[in-house]
């Protein structure tokens, strides 16, 4: 098993080994199949090179110092996004903190930073409408230009198109707030997903005959209230099991103002409290709504069941 390396900015990049290093850097939240371009043209010149391929992301998103009042929610946080970072062959993942001092770097110092830092630097990767620099004046034309000065190549990703328009954070962020979740997956590449240890519930969902796994799930960006096809498995295991899922406040039975993630397993199901798991959302069933009682309650989550079944039914066959 290869070495990884998580550094928590470019002051200690000193760690890395001494190889040429092959650098993609930009925000990546969600790790869509536009951020993949760029990283993989990283981790493919780094292997041709024997060298190390790294990314350098950042964090906070910098709306939170710009606009701390509208920050951008992001989709992922920075462990998760470092985890996928590393299970497309990246060898080490630097976020950099995004400071008042690291916003206020002139464009025109930001890739002599680099070279200062990183001093195995050979190529720079970089979506094509990739930003920098204070007042984001850096553009890809002037990166090249630095590059050139610095003794540096440089790579832009041309942008990835969905349904006639480029794949972006931004997009995926709205169909995420949507229950757009067909179009986010494509977006994304994979199937949006949550993850966390099970906690012990009221066992409400056990008495109304549809017992849940409970995970205290709360990303910085909500997806939308209401009920998912998903399916789950144990942290590490293999098997995934169907499921029917709500991500609410449960306003019903106990409104609260933190939302929780109750996943109903349609099948035998081994797992239960204290358990790490993960879970995938593959389709959006309906939103969130409040009954008028727990046998109403009942009589809907036993047609979301149906439909989620259904769903399963369809996509196997």
């Amino acid at each position: 098993m290869k070495r990884t390396f998580t550094l928590g900015g470019l002051a200690e990049a000193a760690s890395l080994p001494a190889k040429p290093l092959y650098l993609a850097i930009g925000m990546f939240d969600g790790v869509h199949l536009g951020h993949r371009a760029v990283i993989s043209a990283a981790v493919q010149s780094a292997q041709r090179g024997s060298g190390l391929s790294a990314v350098l992301t950042f964090w906070p998103h910098p709306s939170r110092l710009f606009r701390p009042e509208d920050p951008v929610r992001q989709i992922q946080r920075p462990e998760v996004r470092a985890r996928q970072l590393f299970s497309l062959g990246v060898d080490a993942v630097i976020t950099e903190p995004f400071t008042a001092e690291f916003a206020a770097l002139e464009a025109e110092e930001f890739v002599p930073s680099l070279r200062r830092a990183l001093s195995g630097l050979r190529t720079i990767y970089v979506g094509e409408n990739w930003r920098f620099g204070r007042g984001r004046r850096g553009d890809v034309s002037l990166l090249l230009e630095e590059g050139r000065k610095a003794g540096l190549s440089v790579f832009s990703a041309p942008r990835v198109n969905f349904d006639g328009e480029p794949v972006s954070s931004t997009r995926i962020r709205r169909d995420l707030e949507a229950g757009a979740l067909s179009r986010a997956n494509s977006m994304l590449g994979y199937s949006y997903f949550a993850e966390g240890v099970v906690t012990p519930g009221k066992r409400l969902g056990r008495t109304l005959g549809f017992p849940t796994l409970n995970l205290s799930w709360d990303p910085e960006l909500r997806p939308r209230f209401g009920v998912y096809a998903v399916r789950v498995r144990g942290k590490g295991l293999r098997g995934w099991l169907p499921a029917v899922a709500n991500y609410g406040v449960r306003p019903t039975v106990e409104a609260t103002h933190e939302p929780r993630l109750e996943v109903h397993v349609m099948g035998a199901c081994t797992l239960g409290d204290g358990d790490e798991i993960d879970v995938q959302w593959l389709t959006f069933l309906r939103p969130e709504m409040k009954f008028a009682g727990l046998d109403a309650l009942r009589t809907q989550i036993e047609q979301d069941r149906a439909q989620a079944l259904a769903f399963f039914a369809h996509k196997e066959g």
